[in-house]
């Protein structure tokens, strides 16, 4: 017995044919997702009473040491994930595995930043006693929420070419504007210590 894998199964509606564009909830729902995440994050850090510290590693002298070293970390793989990229998308030549490494780098730079989210978070709050670390808290609530909307847009089918490359541009330049507002501006004040 042969079965025809294109045949419409019983007692299932037949898919419904794609026509034209997709509608605009597509993207609507990924920008809501993405306002809701930054908008939470920041009150949150607004409404919470910062407790000071929320974890130390051994071998480093500080808290903002530990921090700035692995939003160094996650900055590194995120310029990583931004060549990937431009091999994945031909702009540059690179090997057959690019889409490897680029997920993967991805992948490492959001895990890299999530504890020092979480200390910043917990252990500072929302501050905005001056400007660059008001900036440094409205871009770190930015970075999570445009970050929310790419993966979601992942998912989705049928986006016009540039909408990706977008998101992923705004990603990294929220990241790249967080790096340069604390950890830059760690290692400028206090060097690079560990």
């Amino acid at each position: 017995m042969t079965v025809d894998p294109n045949a419409a199964t019983q007692g299932f509606p037949s898919p419904r044919p794609a026509h034209g564009r997709p509608s605009a909830a597509r993207y609507l729902v990924p920008a809501l997702v993405a306002g809701a995440v930054a908008v939470g994050l920041g009150v949150y850090g607004k409404a919470h009473d910062p407790q000071g510290t929320a974890f130390n590693l051994a071998g480093f002298s500080s808290t903002g040491a530990v921090k700035s070293w692995l939003a160094t970390t996650s900055f590194g793989f995120a310029l990583v994930q931004f060549v990937s990229a431009l091999m994945v998308y031909g702009r540059l030549p690179g090997p057959s595995w690019a889409g490897v490494l680029h997920r993967w780098s991805g992948r490492v730079a959001f895990l890299v930043a999530v504890p020092v989210a979480v200390h910043c978070l917990y252990a500072l709050g929302f501050q905005t006693y001056e400007p660059r670390v008001l900036w440094h808290s409205l871009l770190g609530c930015f970075f999570f929420g445009a970050f929310s909307a790419k993966m979601l847009l992942l998912r989705s089918e049928r986006l016009p070419g540039w909408l990706l490359p977008l998101v992923g541009g705004l990603v990294l330049a929220a990241l790249t504007a967080v790096w340069l507002t604390s950890a830059l501006w760690f290692f400028r004040t206090f060097g690079v210590t560990t």
